[in-house]
């Protein structure tokens, strides 16, 4: 069945946010949105988990928001992250990010206070009957710990604003169900499942590593679509060990940042509680980035 979100299909890279002496770094911001436009990233996605939006003020949250929403001028999509474990503010949020000209709201499901799947339901329509933009879903049970179950994703996915998912479960059954169940397009949560999720009918992802190669994830991508098999598990291999290192060296974004300082594109710079990496994981981080031939 043809899927609701294909829009957003291919490459959404989920941006990090800059921070210089402890502030929102605007001008590396603006480069990084140029970056992934030169480099044919289809969408950037600021403010999610990888852009530290836990640790954002809400005036900071807005305004990257508005930055990158500014920089991108129509060149690439943009899915600003506005989720929130208060429904309220998350409906605040996506209208903020509707008028500031995103094209999509990736909206993170509720996290510390643990709805029912009732709730989730709830709280995803009343977000998508209060804005008219297109919304995909973000279930990382890991992060608020709670599934939103595939059923209620397939009932939230009845709601013509909802169009996608971001699925971090690690869940390839929990994938299928969605797929067999809704016609919501899905978009993979992590780097190293992208390949099998497309395999299932995924049609692309929201990349950490992307911030690093956005070209080689794209080429992956690329790869499968074109029907070249061989390919694809060519640059999933490739990539591999870099995903693998991205998220498993330390929490998100704490590797990314630590890569992006390595490769003299970023301060590295992170907000308490995150903490930077330390001495033995930067020498691991440093071998990878060689072995790929980054450094």
């Amino acid at each position: 069945m043809p899927r609701k979100g294909e829009q957003f299909a291919g490459l959404t890279v989920a941006l990090v946010t800059p921070f210089r002496d402890g502030d929102i770094d605007e001008s590396a911001l603006r480069k990084l949105v140029d970056f992934h436009v030169e480099s044919g990233t289809d969408c950037v996605s600021p403010v999610g988990t990888t852009g530290e939006s836990p640790t954002l003020s809400h005036e900071e949250h807005r305004r990257v928001i508005s930055i990158v929403c500014e920089q991108a001028a129509g060149r690439i999509k943009v899915m600003a992250g506005t989720g929130s474990n208060s429904t309220q503010e998350a409906i605040s949020l996506t209208a903020f990010a509707k008028d500031a000209g995103a094209d999509a709201a990736l909206i993170v499901g509720p996290y510390y206070n643990k709805p029912t799947q009732e709730g989730f339901l709830r709280h995803y329509q009343a977000i998508a009957d209060a804005v008219d933009l297109p919304i995909v879903l973000y279930n990382i049970p890991g992060r608020t710990s709670k599934n939103i179950e595939a059923e209620t994703i397939a009932r939230i996915g009845e709601h013509k604003n909802v169009v996608a998912v971001k699925e971090s479960t690690g869940s390839m059954d929990q994938a299928s169900q969605i797929l067999a169940s809704s016609d919501l397009t899905i978009l993979s949560g992590d780097d190293s499942l992208t390949l099998p999720l497309l395999s299932l009918g995924g049609s692309g992802v929201v990349s950490v590593a992307g911030n690093i190669v956005p070209g080689d994830v794209r080429q992956l991508i690329t790869a499968f679509r074109e029907g070249n098999l061989r390919a694809a598990q060519e640059w999933h291999y490739k990539l591999f060990p870099l995903c693998r290192d991205m998220l498993g060296l330390a929490t998100n974004p704490i590797p990314v940042k630590a890569a992006m300082q390595l490769l003299g594109r970023d301060t590295g710079e992170v907000r308490l509680p995150m903490t930077p990496l330390d001495e033995q994981q930067i020498a691991q981080l440093k071998k990878t980035l060689q072995a790929y031939g980054l450094l």
